[in-house]
């Protein structure tokens, strides 16, 4: 029998109705998971076994008298900005005070209202702004794959969970690429939803939570737990009960639009072109229509986006005093710091290139059904380094793909596509009109079957 650590969340709940396994006994199998991989991976913060393994007896007990929850008895982790009552929340940075928080944020508490066993939370960068997972809290979070590169961030530490089988739920969240940039280089299945889908807490502009998993089907039926409403979310949509587990979809016919090129940033290594151009010629082979997006990022936008983005930094990192900023990761301090001379009139401008973006970003895959692009122009990177560049002044030439569909409200995902000669995996981005959650996660799972049989996932 497979490792329990492996097993999906509707296999666990089909065993555990059939009493072929347990909730404590799958935790438990997680748990050495765990216990063997962390020290080279360090992805998780907060892991606390003895609070997991008391939860998983309580699943156990509602499951023997058959009143079981809807996601009873399955493991979790959640990101550390995502709070959990009772665990500081540091952002990453040794510069804020460990203050336990107050409550569940919405994400944390959909999921235990559901049953499933929270097993620590996961890492991230200071202040959630690298795609890394290099952070001044945290140990150096790595890459099950190669452990000589990062995991991709900010969800970093989810990431390298979900690859490395810390049972099958993860919570990321995304407001540039990062749920998509780390599921991209771990090779798991990452969705960005649509802005407002899943309530959080505190909201912010292109800011969301969503499910990093090993198959579409584990994030389906996160989804319906994660979407349901919590009034904290001022920027929520209206609630819909829609069909997450429903993932059919005709392929022949549909519109799909495909990015080979963003605009601006890093050059799309050839590696990845080769492995998405071939995912591409797959849909049109199963009778899709496709046609090309021409590139609409500007140098304007990603730097205006970078100027508001640092200003925003600098009024929190602005305002410590000297002895926290000197714990501030240093390539993020130097990176903040230069928003502090900005004008008014040149951080409102950064501001307004959200919205030009936001319009770039409709206008250009309006006329499809869905957009395909890689998730990133390259592969996973050394882990030691902030961005592939690593120059606090050019922090976002590897966003170009993502971070458009942050702006735009559109649901967008990341899915394995193969690998590179040297076994390094490659995201496949695929990007729904606006409010089409379901119909991304259907094409998601779709290119999970055409894609045939995957790499066993890696052994750390």
């Amino acid at each position: 029998m497979a490792d329990l650590a492996d097993w999906s969340g509707p296999k666990l709940l089909e065993a555990y109705a059939s009493k072929q396994a347990s909730p404590v006994e799958v935790v438990k199998a997680v748990i050495a998971r765990i216990e063997a991989c962390e020290p080279k991976l360090q992805a998780l913060y907060a892991f606390d076994p003895e609070a997991a393994l008391k939860d998983a007896k309580a699943s156990e007990e509602r499951w023997m008298r058959k009143a079981a929850k809807p996601l009873d008895g399955i493991p979790a982790t959640i990101k550390e900005n995502i709070a959990t009552k009772g665990t500081p929340v540091p952002l990453g940075t040794a510069a804020r005070p460990l203050v336990p928080a107050a409550e569940d944020a919405p994400p944390a508490a959909r999921l235990r209202e559901d049953g499933v066993v929270i097993l620590a939370k996961t890492t991230m960068p200071d202040y959630g702004m690298l795609s890394s997972g290099l952070s001044s809290f945290h140990p150096l979070s790595r890459n099950p794959w190669d452990l000589s590169r990062n995991p991709g961030g900010s969800s970093a530490g989810a990431g390298a969970a979900a690859a490395a089988g810390y049972g099958p739920f993860h919570i990321g969240t995304d407001i540039g690429g990062s749920i998509r940039l780390p599921a991209g280089w771990c090779g798991v299945f990452g969705l960005k939803p649509s802005f407002g889908r899943i309530p959080i807490d505190p909201p912010y502009y292109g800011r969301v939570a969503g499910p990093m998993t090993r198959s579409v089907k584990d994030a389906a039926l996160m989804m319906k737990s994660l979407t349901r409403p919590d009034i904290r979310d001022t920027m929520s949509l209206p609630f819909q009960d829609l069909s997450w587990l429903d993932l059919d979809i005709d392929i022949k016919g549909l519109r799909i639009g495909v990015m080979m090129e963003p605009g601006i940033g890093i050059a799309l290594d050839p590696e990845v072109r080769a492995c998405i151009e071939a995912a591409v010629r797959a849909f049109a082979d199963a009778g899709a229509v496709i046609e090309e997006v021409p590139p609409f990022i500007t140098r304007e936008m990603l730097d205006g986006l970078d100027d508001f983005w640092r200003q925003r930094a600098w009024m929190d990192i602005g305002a410590l005093s000297d002895e926290q900023r000197a714990r501030v990761l240093p390539y993020i301090l130097a990176w903040a710091e230069g928003g502090k001379s900005l004008t008014g009139a040149e951080v409102y401008q950064g501001m307004n290139q959200m919205m030009v973006m936001r319009h770039a970003a409709i206008a250009a895959t309006k006329a499809f059904d869905f957009v395909l692009s890689p998730v990133a122009p390259v592969v996973a990177y050394e882990a030691e380094l902030a961005s592939p560049i690593h120059d606090p002044e050019e922090p976002f030439e590897h966003i170009g793909y993502t971070v458009a569909f942050n702006m735009s409200d559109q649901p967008a995902a990341s899915i394995n596509a193969g690998f590179t000669k040297t076994g390094l995996p490659i995201g496949l981005q695929i990007i729904g009109r606006r409010y089409d959650d379901v119909g991304v996660m259907r094409l998601s799972q779709a290119w999970e079957t055409m894609r045939g049989e995957q790499r066993a996932w890696p052994k750390v």
